[in-house]
């Protein structure tokens, strides 16, 4: 069947402007036996998906229930009422400096949450404008979708106000919004259902027609070696956090300080080092279509990837927390950058970026896929919510570490909690290759 055949089928299936699950079903079934020739390419999967999206049409007002007409108009209403609202609270605060006098008396953590608080309520609040003017429009599956952003916004602002006051009363608001926001969701537009389980059986045929083929994971033809997916992406951050971290350690102990073991670990929990792992994500983007290219070529765009990232990481740590966790100084050509990096361990970025490209990466591509693939998504995720509160977390801890030396006493809340689980003590052990100086921090 070709690409067009695929196109075709899904212009009639969703002829009357509606998907249900029998259409999908005859969709993926097409899908499935054009691709026992040759597998769907990701620019068919979009055109297929950007066909149902073109299709699904709205209802006009007047068609709408009235409770859900009523609902437009409050719901603009009220937004508009809301900003105004917070505009007119803010300003005073603003103009008399009370808001930079009380940020002053807390830790950047701590003020980072308030005002990704108060931001996740404003955009929220906005939100809520554009769902009233998209159900106006008839636009259900549009408003849907922003419903769906406005409940991550919704959660994100639920999980400010734990971390700032803890569980109480006040986080019943958001439980109840959020609730509210999942069965308007639902009764909107009841084929988004159709269109999400569409997409996601495009989505499992094309991974099981490549793991059955033994390509999982590689570009598409023109487009490079590998996916440059989520899946890939991550689990090359997190080989590369951890490759990275034993080549460190190993190069402590035989060169810097010979037999002497130092933990080099840049998180609070796990033997990685997120600074290669993004490295190693940097390098394989930018020299993904040129894998077979001049090695010479490829160790220079290493190089540079990996001396500027080096750089970048050494002074957004000393400005945000006052760490310094290497100084380059003393090695030829360190001095020019500050200490922040150098000619040597930018080179050696380079020779670990080509080593990745040129030799590793298709070893780890295979190694990837041992996971089984009906599994791989689950597995991911896990995984992928571990390394982002393990981030954030070391983030924070950083924060009111730098804050405490500083002579910051902790407030109840988010900085007692670090104070009591992840004290000086803990850090300086944690980090040991890390000291800590509040008067280099831009919050000296």
């Amino acid at each position: 069947m070709a690409e067009q055949d695929i196109v075709d089928l899904t212009r009639d299936v969703v002829a009357d402007g509606r998907l249900d699950e029998k259409g999908v079903q005859t969709i993926l079934e097409a899908a499935r036996r054009r691709s026992e020739e040759t597998p769907l390419t990701a620019k068919e999967r979009g055109q297929v998906m950007g066909v149902v999206r073109d299709r699904m049409r709205g209802l006009s007002f007047s068609e709408l229930p009235t409770p859900l007409r009523v609902l437009s108009i409050m719901l603009m209403v009220a937004s508009l009422l809301g900003i105004g609202a917070a505009v007119m609270a803010l300003l005073p605060m603003v103009n008399s400096g009370f808001l930079e006098q009380e940020l002053g008396k807390i830790t950047a953590t701590t003020a980072a949450v308030i005002i990704l608080a108060a931001a996740a309520s404003l955009a929220s609040t906005a939100l809520s404008f554009f769902v009233g003017l998209r159900l106006i429009r008839g636009r259900r599956g549009a408003a849907s979708a922003l419903i769906n952003l406005n409940m991550a916004l919704t959660v994100v602002s639920l999980v400010c106000e734990f971390m700032l006051y803890g569980i109480g009363w006040h986080l019943l608001f958001n439980f109840v919004h959020l609730a509210a926001q999942i069965a308007l969701s639902t009764y909107l537009n009841p084929s988004l259902v159709s269109e999400s389980n569409l997409q996601a059986g495009l989505r499992a045929l094309d991974t099981e027609v490549h793991a059955k083929s033994g390509t999982l994971g590689l570009a598409d033809p023109g487009e490079g070696y590998i996916r440059l997916d989520f899946f890939n992406l991550f689990w090359t951050f997190m080989v590369g956090c951890f490759l990275g971290l034993v080549v460190e350690v190993i190069f402590h102990m035989a060169v810097i300080e010979p037999g002497v073991y130092q933990d080099r670990a840049g998180l609070l929990w796990g033997p990685f080092s997120p600074i290669y792992g993004i490295g190693a994500v940097l390098m394989t983007i930018a020299l993904n279509r040129f894998k077979d290219r001049s090695i010479i070529l490829v160790f220079i765009v290493c190089t540079i990837i990996g001396g500027a990232f080096e750089y970048f990481v050494s002074w957004f740590m000393e400005v945000s927390f006052g760490a310094t966790a290497w100084d380059y100084s003393d090695q030829f050509l360190g001095d020019l950058f500050g200490g922040r990096t150098c000619l040597l361990y930018a080179s050696m970025f380079g020779v670990l970026g080509t080593a990745w490209i040129k030799l590793l990466l298709p070893i780890f591509l295979r190694l990837f896929n041992l996971i089984p693939w009906r599994w791989r998504s689950t597995v991911t995720l896990v995984c992928a919510t571990f390394m982002l509160v393990n981030c954030v977390m070391t983030l924070q801890a950083l924060d009111n570490w730098g804050a405490r030396r500083a002579g910051h006493v902790p407030q109840p809340g988010i900085e007692e909690f670090y104070a009591k689980n992840f004290d000086d003590a803990y850090m300086a052990n944690r980090f040991q290759s890390m000291t800590i100086d509040p008067n280099k921090s831009v919050r000296a």
